[in-house]
Protein backbone atom coordinates (compact mmCIF):
# COMPACT_ATOMS: atom_id res chain seq x y z
CA UNK A 1 0.00 0.00 0.00
CA UNK A 2 1.12 3.64 -0.29
CA UNK A 3 3.95 4.87 2.22
CA UNK A 4 1.66 8.47 4.02
CA UNK A 5 3.25 10.57 5.92
CA UNK A 6 3.10 13.68 8.31
CA UNK A 7 4.38 16.90 5.93
CA UNK A 8 3.23 19.39 8.01
CA UNK A 9 1.52 20.52 11.69
CA UNK A 10 0.20 23.43 12.99
CA UNK A 11 -0.70 24.86 16.13
CA UNK A 12 -2.87 27.42 17.03
CA UNK A 13 -2.75 29.06 21.22
CA UNK A 14 -4.95 31.15 22.36
CA UNK A 15 -3.81 34.91 23.88
CA UNK A 16 -4.69 34.91 26.96
CA UNK A 17 -3.15 33.05 29.31
CA UNK A 18 -3.26 32.42 33.37
CA UNK A 19 -0.71 31.56 35.99
CA UNK A 20 -1.42 29.08 38.91
CA UNK A 21 -1.50 32.33 40.74
CA UNK A 22 -4.07 34.02 39.17
CA UNK A 23 -6.37 30.47 39.33
CA UNK A 24 -6.19 29.96 42.95
CA UNK A 25 -6.46 33.54 43.67
CA UNK A 26 -9.98 33.08 42.13
CA UNK A 27 -10.71 30.09 43.73
CA UNK A 28 -9.81 31.05 46.67
CA UNK A 29 -12.18 34.58 46.62
CA UNK A 30 -14.72 31.53 45.86
CA UNK A 31 -14.35 29.08 48.52
CA UNK A 32 -14.34 32.12 51.28
CA UNK A 33 -17.53 33.76 49.50
CA UNK A 34 -19.28 30.00 49.93
CA UNK A 35 -18.17 29.17 53.06
CA UNK A 36 -19.23 32.79 54.76
CA UNK A 37 -22.82 32.18 52.63
CA UNK A 38 -23.31 28.77 54.08
CA UNK A 39 -21.60 29.62 57.39
CA UNK A 40 -24.47 28.48 59.60
CA UNK A 41 -25.28 25.33 57.57
CA UNK A 42 -21.62 24.44 57.71
CA UNK A 43 -21.57 24.44 61.55
CA UNK A 44 -24.66 22.05 61.60
CA UNK A 45 -22.89 19.77 59.07
CA UNK A 46 -25.46 20.34 56.92
CA UNK A 47 -22.83 22.01 54.33
CA UNK A 48 -19.42 20.60 53.23
CA UNK A 49 -17.04 23.61 54.14
CA UNK A 50 -14.95 23.82 51.18
CA UNK A 51 -10.95 23.90 51.00
CA UNK A 52 -8.60 26.30 49.54
CA UNK A 53 -6.12 25.59 46.47
CA UNK A 54 -2.58 26.17 46.46
CA UNK A 55 -0.14 26.37 43.71
CA UNK A 56 2.32 23.78 45.47
CA UNK A 57 -0.83 21.65 45.46
CA UNK A 58 -1.52 21.85 41.70
CA UNK A 59 2.52 21.76 40.91
CA UNK A 60 2.90 18.55 42.72
CA UNK A 61 -0.79 17.08 41.32
CA UNK A 62 -0.34 17.87 37.72
CA UNK A 63 3.29 19.32 36.76
CA UNK A 64 0.89 22.98 35.04
CA UNK A 65 2.28 26.25 35.61
CA UNK A 66 -0.28 28.04 33.55
CA UNK A 67 -2.66 27.57 30.60
CA UNK A 68 -3.77 29.50 27.79
CA UNK A 69 -7.73 29.99 27.43
CA UNK A 70 -10.36 31.53 24.86
CA UNK A 71 -11.65 33.47 27.67
CA UNK A 72 -9.69 34.39 31.29
CA UNK A 73 -12.35 37.41 32.45
CA UNK A 74 -15.09 34.85 32.96
CA UNK A 75 -12.76 32.36 34.73
CA UNK A 76 -11.34 34.39 37.20
CA UNK A 77 -14.53 36.22 38.30
CA UNK A 78 -15.40 34.42 41.50
CA UNK A 79 -19.01 35.07 40.47
CA UNK A 80 -18.79 33.46 37.18
CA UNK A 81 -15.73 30.86 37.03
CA UNK A 82 -16.29 29.86 33.64
CA UNK A 83 -15.11 31.09 30.37
CA UNK A 84 -17.84 33.68 28.31
CA UNK A 85 -17.57 32.88 25.05
CA UNK A 86 -20.90 34.77 23.19
CA UNK A 87 -23.11 33.00 20.60
CA UNK A 88 -22.24 34.10 16.58
CA UNK A 89 -24.75 34.89 14.33
CA UNK A 90 -24.84 31.86 11.96
CA UNK A 91 -23.51 34.00 9.22
CA UNK A 92 -20.08 34.05 10.98
CA UNK A 93 -17.44 31.27 11.43
CA UNK A 94 -17.71 29.02 14.80
CA UNK A 95 -15.29 29.83 17.16
CA UNK A 96 -14.24 26.38 16.92
CA UNK A 97 -14.36 26.20 13.05
CA UNK A 98 -12.05 29.53 13.34
CA UNK A 99 -9.19 28.07 15.39
CA UNK A 100 -9.16 25.02 13.46
CA UNK A 101 -8.42 26.88 10.37
CA UNK A 102 -6.27 29.10 11.80
CA UNK A 103 -4.25 26.47 12.71
CA UNK A 104 -4.84 24.34 9.59
CA UNK A 105 -2.94 27.19 7.78
CA UNK A 106 0.32 27.01 9.58
CA UNK A 107 0.18 22.97 9.13
CA UNK A 108 -0.56 23.75 5.18
CA UNK A 109 2.37 26.27 5.11
CA UNK A 110 4.74 23.55 6.58
CA UNK A 111 3.67 21.19 3.95
CA UNK A 112 3.66 23.39 1.42
CA UNK A 113 0.23 22.74 0.35
CA UNK A 114 -2.72 25.14 -0.75
CA UNK A 115 -6.68 24.04 -0.54
CA UNK A 116 -6.69 22.40 -3.88
CA UNK A 117 -4.08 19.66 -2.70
CA UNK A 118 -6.67 18.56 0.01
CA UNK A 119 -9.67 16.39 -0.73
CA UNK A 120 -10.67 15.35 2.75
CA UNK A 121 -11.24 17.29 6.31
CA UNK A 122 -11.36 15.54 9.67
CA UNK A 123 -12.39 17.56 12.71
CA UNK A 124 -11.09 15.31 15.83
CA UNK A 125 -11.43 16.77 19.50
CA UNK A 126 -13.22 16.00 22.69
CA UNK A 127 -16.10 18.31 22.55
CA UNK A 128 -17.86 19.77 19.77
CA UNK A 129 -19.46 23.38 19.67
CA UNK A 130 -23.12 21.82 17.63
CA UNK A 131 -24.37 18.66 16.47
CA UNK A 132 -24.87 19.65 12.90
CA UNK A 133 -23.22 20.62 9.95
CA UNK A 134 -20.28 18.99 11.12
CA UNK A 135 -17.43 21.29 11.59
CA UNK A 136 -15.41 20.01 9.79
CA UNK A 137 -17.61 20.79 6.65
CA UNK A 138 -17.66 24.20 7.68
CA UNK A 139 -13.57 24.53 8.31
CA UNK A 140 -13.57 22.65 4.66
CA UNK A 141 -16.00 25.26 3.66
CA UNK A 142 -13.66 27.95 4.90
CA UNK A 143 -10.25 27.16 3.62
CA UNK A 144 -12.11 26.50 -0.15
CA UNK A 145 -11.37 22.75 0.14
CA UNK A 146 -12.95 20.50 -1.96
CA UNK A 147 -13.99 16.74 -1.36
CA UNK A 148 -15.50 15.72 2.12
CA UNK A 149 -15.48 16.46 5.44
CA UNK A 150 -16.75 15.23 8.96
CA UNK A 151 -16.08 15.39 13.04
CA UNK A 152 -15.38 12.83 15.02
CA UNK A 153 -15.12 12.38 19.13
CA UNK A 154 -12.68 9.65 21.14
CA UNK A 155 -11.93 12.32 23.98
CA UNK A 156 -8.12 12.76 24.68
CA UNK A 157 -7.65 10.48 21.76
CA UNK A 158 -9.23 12.22 18.86
CA UNK A 159 -6.19 13.37 17.10
CA UNK A 160 -4.04 9.96 17.10
CA UNK A 161 -7.36 8.54 16.18
CA UNK A 162 -7.75 11.13 13.43
CA UNK A 163 -4.45 10.47 12.68
CA UNK A 164 -5.73 6.66 12.00
CA UNK A 165 -8.40 7.57 9.85
CA UNK A 166 -6.29 9.79 7.69
CA UNK A 167 -3.46 7.11 7.04
CA UNK A 168 -5.80 4.39 6.19
CA UNK A 169 -7.98 6.93 3.37
CA UNK A 170 -4.59 7.57 2.05
CA UNK A 171 -3.26 4.33 2.21
CA UNK A 172 -6.65 3.24 -0.01
CA UNK A 173 -6.69 5.67 -2.07
CA UNK A 174 -9.65 7.09 -0.87
CA UNK A 175 -8.28 10.80 -0.47
CA UNK A 176 -4.81 11.54 -1.46
CA UNK A 177 -4.31 14.18 0.90
CA UNK A 178 -5.89 14.69 4.99
CA UNK A 179 -6.30 17.97 6.95
CA UNK A 180 -7.12 16.58 10.81
CA UNK A 181 -7.58 19.60 13.03
CA UNK A 182 -7.93 19.42 16.73
CA UNK A 183 -9.59 22.47 18.18
CA UNK A 184 -10.08 22.20 21.91
CA UNK A 185 -12.03 24.59 24.14
CA UNK A 186 -11.26 22.42 27.29
CA UNK A 187 -12.49 25.09 29.85
CA UNK A 188 -15.80 24.92 28.63
CA UNK A 189 -16.34 21.52 30.40
CA UNK A 190 -14.49 22.30 33.32
CA UNK A 191 -15.74 22.94 36.89
CA UNK A 192 -13.57 25.47 37.76
CA UNK A 193 -15.42 24.92 41.36
CA UNK A 194 -13.53 21.77 42.02
CA UNK A 195 -10.74 22.01 43.80
CA UNK A 196 -9.48 18.80 42.81
CA UNK A 197 -9.42 19.89 38.82
CA UNK A 198 -9.90 22.87 38.38
CA UNK A 199 -6.33 23.57 37.71
CA UNK A 200 -6.32 20.88 34.70
CA UNK A 201 -7.33 22.08 30.90
CA UNK A 202 -6.46 24.74 28.78
CA UNK A 203 -7.55 25.90 24.96
CA UNK A 204 -5.41 25.70 21.74
CA UNK A 205 -6.38 23.69 18.62
CA UNK A 206 -4.04 21.97 16.12
CA UNK A 207 -3.80 20.97 12.65
CA UNK A 208 -1.85 17.61 10.80
CA UNK A 209 -1.27 17.18 7.28
CA UNK A 210 -1.14 13.56 5.90
CA UNK A 211 -0.48 12.46 2.45
CA UNK A 212 1.33 9.51 0.53
CA UNK A 213 5.05 9.48 0.92
CA UNK A 214 5.81 10.39 -3.18
CA UNK A 215 3.96 13.50 -2.85
CA UNK A 216 5.60 15.20 -0.01
CA UNK A 217 7.39 18.03 -0.99
CA UNK A 218 7.84 19.09 2.99
CA UNK A 219 11.85 18.93 3.22
CA UNK A 220 11.52 16.42 6.77
CA UNK A 221 8.00 14.89 6.57
CA UNK A 222 7.72 11.71 9.03
CA UNK A 223 6.53 8.35 7.57
CA UNK A 224 4.04 6.91 9.24
CA UNK A 225 5.25 2.95 10.43
CA UNK A 226 2.06 2.33 11.79
CA UNK A 227 -0.69 2.95 13.92
CA UNK A 228 -2.37 1.01 17.18
CA UNK A 229 -6.10 1.71 18.39
CA UNK A 230 -7.44 0.63 22.07
CA UNK A 231 -10.61 1.24 24.17
CA UNK A 232 -11.53 -0.18 26.93
CA UNK A 233 -14.75 1.26 29.20
CA UNK A 234 -14.74 2.90 31.88
CA UNK A 235 -16.84 5.49 33.84
CA UNK A 236 -13.42 6.79 35.60
CA UNK A 237 -13.13 9.66 33.35
CA UNK A 238 -16.95 11.27 32.28
CA UNK A 239 -19.06 14.20 31.15
CA UNK A 240 -22.79 13.57 31.00
CA UNK A 241 -23.62 16.65 28.96
CA UNK A 242 -25.66 15.74 25.40
CA UNK A 243 -28.93 16.60 23.74
CA UNK A 244 -31.08 14.72 25.86
CA UNK A 245 -29.88 17.12 28.93
CA UNK A 246 -32.96 19.06 28.27
CA UNK A 247 -35.21 15.83 28.62
CA UNK A 248 -34.22 15.04 32.17
CA UNK A 249 -34.14 19.05 33.42
CA UNK A 250 -33.64 17.46 37.39
CA UNK A 251 -29.97 16.89 36.22
CA UNK A 252 -29.10 20.64 34.04
CA UNK A 253 -26.43 21.73 35.67
CA UNK A 254 -25.31 19.09 37.79
CA UNK A 255 -21.89 18.05 38.48
CA UNK A 256 -21.92 15.33 36.19
CA UNK A 257 -22.62 17.67 33.22
CA UNK A 258 -19.07 19.03 33.32
CA UNK A 259 -15.95 16.80 33.63
CA UNK A 260 -15.77 14.72 36.14
CA UNK A 261 -12.94 11.99 36.83
CA UNK A 262 -11.56 9.65 39.72
CA UNK A 263 -7.92 10.83 38.92
CA UNK A 264 -6.53 7.90 41.02
CA UNK A 265 -8.37 5.10 39.33
CA UNK A 266 -7.16 6.66 36.44
CA UNK A 267 -3.81 6.91 36.96
CA UNK A 268 -3.62 3.56 38.43
CA UNK A 269 -5.41 1.39 35.44
CA UNK A 270 -4.27 3.95 32.19
CA UNK A 271 -0.60 3.76 33.13
CA UNK A 272 0.32 -0.04 32.81
CA UNK A 273 -2.50 -0.10 29.60
CA UNK A 274 -0.89 2.49 27.63
CA UNK A 275 2.88 1.36 28.58
CA UNK A 276 1.71 -2.13 27.41
CA UNK A 277 0.44 -0.63 23.83
CA UNK A 278 3.38 0.94 22.90
CA UNK A 279 5.87 -1.75 23.57
CA UNK A 280 2.95 -4.27 21.92
CA UNK A 281 3.22 -1.76 18.67
CA UNK A 282 7.16 -1.71 19.00
CA UNK A 283 7.23 -5.19 19.31
CA UNK A 284 5.12 -5.77 15.87
CA UNK A 285 6.98 -3.53 13.69
CA UNK A 286 10.14 -4.76 15.18
CA UNK A 287 11.44 -1.80 17.24
CA UNK A 288 13.46 -1.64 20.00
CA UNK A 289 12.36 0.62 22.50
CA UNK A 290 16.36 1.41 22.43
CA UNK A 291 16.05 2.51 18.83
CA UNK A 292 12.89 5.20 20.35
CA UNK A 293 14.19 8.59 20.01
CA UNK A 294 11.56 10.30 20.76
CA UNK A 295 8.19 9.65 22.78
CA UNK A 296 5.63 12.84 22.08
CA UNK A 297 2.30 11.45 24.73
CA UNK A 298 -0.50 13.01 25.70
CA UNK A 299 -0.26 15.96 28.25
CA UNK A 300 -2.21 15.37 31.36
CA UNK A 301 -0.03 14.72 34.11
CA UNK A 302 3.73 14.88 34.54
CA UNK A 303 3.83 11.78 36.71
CA UNK A 304 1.93 9.74 34.39
CA UNK A 305 3.74 10.34 31.75
CA UNK A 306 7.28 10.01 33.34
CA UNK A 307 5.93 6.35 34.23
CA UNK A 308 4.57 5.92 31.09
CA UNK A 309 8.14 6.69 29.77
CA UNK A 310 9.87 4.39 32.26
CA UNK A 311 8.20 1.60 31.54
CA UNK A 312 8.56 1.87 28.08
CA UNK A 313 12.33 2.53 27.72
CA UNK A 314 12.77 0.34 30.50
CA UNK A 315 14.49 3.94 32.57
CA UNK A 316 13.87 7.53 33.46
CA UNK A 317 13.54 8.75 29.41
CA UNK A 318 15.36 12.54 29.71
CA UNK A 319 14.08 15.60 28.88
CA UNK A 320 14.63 15.25 25.48
CA UNK A 321 13.12 12.03 24.93
CA UNK A 322 10.41 12.81 26.68
CA UNK A 323 9.52 16.80 26.23
CA UNK A 324 6.76 18.13 28.39
CA UNK A 325 4.70 20.95 27.52
CA UNK A 326 2.55 21.05 30.16
CA UNK A 327 4.34 24.00 32.37
CA UNK A 328 2.88 26.01 29.55
CA UNK A 329 -0.02 24.78 27.75
CA UNK A 330 -2.15 22.47 30.58
CA UNK A 331 -4.11 19.70 29.38
CA UNK A 332 -5.26 20.15 26.34
CA UNK A 333 -6.53 16.90 25.57
CA UNK A 334 -6.69 15.41 21.97
CA UNK A 335 -4.17 18.41 21.43
CA UNK A 336 -1.28 18.03 23.69
CA UNK A 337 0.66 15.47 21.82
CA UNK A 338 0.66 17.53 19.14
CA UNK A 339 1.79 20.26 20.35
CA UNK A 340 5.07 18.45 22.31
CA UNK A 341 5.49 17.00 18.22
CA UNK A 342 5.16 20.21 16.43
CA UNK A 343 7.46 21.94 19.09
CA UNK A 344 10.18 19.29 19.57
CA UNK A 345 10.43 16.76 16.26
CA UNK A 346 12.97 19.43 14.19
CA UNK A 347 16.07 18.35 15.59
CA UNK A 348 15.15 14.59 14.80
CA UNK A 349 17.58 13.47 12.16
CA UNK A 350 16.68 11.20 9.36
CA UNK A 351 15.85 7.44 10.50
CA UNK A 352 15.22 8.43 13.61
CA UNK A 353 12.50 6.76 15.39
CA UNK A 354 9.35 8.20 17.87
CA UNK A 355 6.10 7.42 18.73
CA UNK A 356 2.83 10.10 19.20
CA UNK A 357 0.68 8.77 21.74
CA UNK A 358 -2.25 9.91 23.22
CA UNK A 359 -4.72 8.34 26.33
CA UNK A 360 -7.65 9.67 28.40
CA UNK A 361 -11.38 9.21 28.33
CA UNK A 362 -13.24 6.00 27.21
CA UNK A 363 -10.85 4.25 28.16
CA UNK A 364 -8.97 5.10 25.05
CA UNK A 365 -5.20 4.68 23.36
CA UNK A 366 -3.62 5.78 20.26
CA UNK A 367 0.12 4.98 19.55
CA UNK A 368 1.66 6.57 16.37
CA UNK A 369 5.20 4.88 15.25
CA UNK A 370 6.62 7.37 12.93
CA UNK A 371 10.29 7.59 11.15
CA UNK A 372 12.32 11.14 9.59
CA UNK A 373 12.52 11.11 6.39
Amino acid sequence: MTKVVISGTGVFTPEDTITNEELVEAFNAYVAKFNADNKDAIERGEVEALTDSSVPFIEKASGIHRRHVMNKSGILDPNIMAPRLPERPNEEPSILAEMAVKAAKDAMKQAGKTAADIDAVVVACSNLERAYPAIAIEVQDLLGIDGFAFDMNVACSSATFGIQQGYDMVRSGSAKCVLVTDPEICTGHLNFRDRDSHFIFGDVATAIILEAKDTATAEHPFEIIGTRLKTQFSNNIRNNFGFLNRTAPEGVGAKDKLFVQEGRKVFKEVVPMVSAMILEHLAEENIGNNNLKRMWLHQANASMNDLIGKKVMGRPPSEEEQPNILKEYANTSSAGSIIAFNQYSEDLEPGDVGVICSFGAGYSAGSVLVRRV
